[in-house]
């Protein structure tokens, strides 16, 4: 029965949280979180995506980039709202699948990700921005050419005044689910 299906229940859970704990998933936890995320539709099997981690010192070569493509030159403390950030990237094949298509499996990845994260009890907000196509941030990636940076997971623990607090206020499905 759908009612009683626990994906339906964790989905309706989930939340952001823009404010984290210093706790992080491990390497190790993350892999079968990122096996499954792996499974989104993505039309002829490209796999246009890729993730990068960026934990410890990272953070503050990512706030360096950050500072350098605003214009202030002053690092960005935003890397360190959470001890692990994980780079989503648009890594575009050459196909006859759409550019944009490609990137819609990217961001399936990254908010199925998410999902599994908030599901295994940790916190998750997800910030892209502007400056996610800067040459400074594209640099300190190391992105290629066909690559796009879609904006960061920032992952961490919960904190404790969350644990029981309820997501976004839900919406009338009637609202979006039209009929042609």
């Amino acid at each position: 029965m759908i009612g009683d299906s626990p994906v339906l229940r964790a989905a309706l859970a989930r939340r952001s949280h823009s404010s984290v704990t210093d706790s992080a998933p491990t390497r190790e936890e993350l892999l079968p979180l990122v096996a499954a995320a792996s499974r989104v539709a993505d039309h002829s099997s490209l796999r246009p995506w890729r993730l990068i981690e960026i934990r410890g010192s990272a953070r503050a070569k990512l706030g360096k980039a950050l500072g350098k493509a605003d214009g202030s030159r002053k690092p960005s403390e935003k890397p360190f709202r959470s001890s692990l950030l994980i780079a989503v990237v648009a890594s575009r094949k050459k196909s006859k699948v759409p550019a944009w298509e490609q990137d819609a499996t990217a961001a399936g990845v990254a908010h199925t990700l998410s999902l599994l994260l908030d599901e295994a009890g940790w916190g998750v907000f997800w910030r892209t921005g502007e400056l996610t196509r800067t040459k400074p941030v594209r640099k300190v990636h190391k992105l290629k050419k066909n690559e796009e940076l879609l904006g960061w997971l920032y992952v961490g623990g919960v904190r404790e005044k969350y644990l029981d607090a309820r997501g976004k206020r839900p919406v009338d499905p009637n609202e979006f689910l039209t009929i042609l």
